[in-house]
């Protein structure tokens, strides 16, 4: 994985980061949602999956001029509210993300590619 370089203060120097702890940040901030099944792995490139050590999948993280735009693949429990549970994973990783690095967040879409129909403890029926 890449490192990338932010700027904070001109007169303090530079910070380096490795894209694992975002991945890793923004995975246990999806997974902290009440509805959220699971991280889907079936989309983004094979060859990545096979090479890394597993940290991106189900997320695709893009980065332009220090602004940074999230795609998150998720799977929610049958009977939650979909649009409810997208704006709660998007808040959740803005949060995240901006208690740990100063940077902009462009986008977060959060696209959901299925629904979990196994017993949930806690749905919203």
């Amino acid at each position: 994985m890449a490192s990338n370089e932010i700027k904070l203060r001109p007169t303090k120097g530079k910070i380096t980061f490795k894209d694992n702890i975002i991945y890793s940040v923004i995975n246990l901030a999806t997974k902290e949602i009440a509805g959220v099944s699971s991280i889907d792995t079936r989309y983004g490139c094979a060859l990545k999956r096979w090479f890394s050590k597993n940290f991106a999948e189900g997320v695709r993280i893009s980065y332009l001029n220090n602004s940074m735009t999230v795609d998150v693949y998720i799977n929610v429990y049958y009977g939650y509210n979909v649009s409810e549970i997208a704006y709660r994973v998007q808040e959740n990783i803005k949060n995240s993300i901006a208690s740990m690095i100063d940077i902009n967040i462009d986008k977060i879409n959060v696209h959901v590619i299925g629904v979990d129909f196994s017993k949930s403890d806690d749905a919203e029926v």
